[in-house]
């Protein structure tokens, strides 16, 4: 099961050639974090004394370039959650051809006395986000 993000490639994330910039791809496995968010109805970004999410790790394996106009989607799934950390999957493919995979890895945090602290991820906060990963799932035969 995975979460699933569309998106349409465009002008201003391709190269000279029409070919997606590699740093992009790290912005569309953003967007589509953003976006499970949204779907199980929490906001990334809350006020100054709630949790934050800053990025701890990055990472995406390139298999097929992507172009402009291509239309492709990005699967989102929790790969793994420790006390204060969750580690999302991507899985991104235009129709059947694999563009690549990756990862990012958050950390739940707090701004305490002028820096960022470690705080335990909420359960419920998890809890929500698997369940719009099943909800977005399609009924299994």
């Amino acid at each position: 099961m995975a979460f699933l993000y569309s998106r349409r490639v465009p002008f201003a994330d391709t190269d000279l050639v029409g070919i997606v910039h590699f740093s992009r791809f790290f912005r569309y496995m953003e967007e589509a974090e953003h976006a499970l968010w949204r779907a199980a109805g929490l906001a990334i970004v809350q006020g100054a004394d709630e949790a934050g999410w800053p990025k701890v790790s990055a990472k995406f394996d390139y298999k097929s370039p992507l172009r402009f106009e291509d239309q492709f989607e990005v699967d989102v799934d929790i790969a793994n959650v420790t006390r204060r950390t969750v580690q999302y999957s991507f899985t991104m493919t235009r129709a059947d051809t694999l563009i690549g995979t990756g990862t990012l890895t958050t950390v739940c945090a707090r701004w305490r006395d002028g820096g960022l602290r470690a705080i335990e991820v909420p359960q419920e906060v998890v809890r929500r986000l698997r369940a719009a990963i099943a909800e977005s799932a399609p009924p299994q035969p």
